[in-house]
């Protein structure tokens, strides 16, 4: 049992620490600033939910689910960062996202088009991104049912404390104002560019180790 609990405490440390939920706060109200209370969370629950299920996968089947594909991490992390660089440089250049200035008139279309940030880029690649995919494969690639068990209830409460904090960081904008809000989401997106910048580099680095 105890070794059980060591390995939880690991586990969950190891995907507090690759997908930060702190930092993705900013991120997360950024991308939702102009929608109202309900689509905010059902965002939340979505890429939440949706980032827990790639995960419980990658971690339950591990590279078998890349070899089907053919698809290797290192082009998963080219892929991903260049994305994730697209959505900083947007952010940090103020340019409003696409989803919350959509042509219909409908109320229900406008609604989907926001809810589709769930899928991207927040489940994946910010919450399940490369990283958090390499960080549970790493953890059950020879673990049993109670590591993986234990692997997976552990993302699973960060997953939990995720949404509590992108549910009521609007209260945090409420408190600094919308301008600061402003320069942390600015600040936000430098810091996405750069990462999605790092990915790429760690993904062409993995690239030719492969081919090496």
């Amino acid at each position: 049992m105890s070794e059980l609990f060591v390995h939880g405490a690991t586990v969950f440390m190891g995907f507090m620490a690759i997908m930060n939920p702190l930092a993705n706060v900013p991120i997360f109200l950024g991308l939702t600033k102009d929608d109202d209370v309900a689509t905010t969370r059902a965002i939340a629950f979505r890429s939440l939910a949706l980032a827990f299920v790639i995960v419980a996968l990658f971690a339950a089947t591990g590279r078998i689910v890349f070899d089907l594909f053919g698809v290797t991490l290192p082009a998963f992390r080219i892929t991903g960062g260049l994305l994730v660089f697209n959505i900083g440089f947007q952010m940090l250049q103020g340019s409003p996202s696409k989803v919350h200035h959509v042509e219909s008139a409908v109320v229900l279309d406008q609604r989907q088009a926001a809810l589709s940030v769930a899928v991207s880029p927040l489940a994946m690649p910010i919450l399940a991104g490369p990283g958090t995919i390499a960080t549970a494969m790493s953890y059950t690639a020879d673990a049993g049912i109670a590591e993986l068990v234990v692997t997976l209830s552990a993302f699973g409460l960060l997953c939990a404390i995720t949404y509590v904090l992108f549910v009521f960081g609007g209260k945090l904008v409420d408190f600094i104002g919308a301008s600061a809000l402003g320069v942390v989401t600015r600040m936000m997106g430098l810091i996405l560019a750069v990462i999605g910048t790092q990915m790429v580099i760690e993904g062409i680095r993995g690239a030719f180790s492969l081919t090496g």
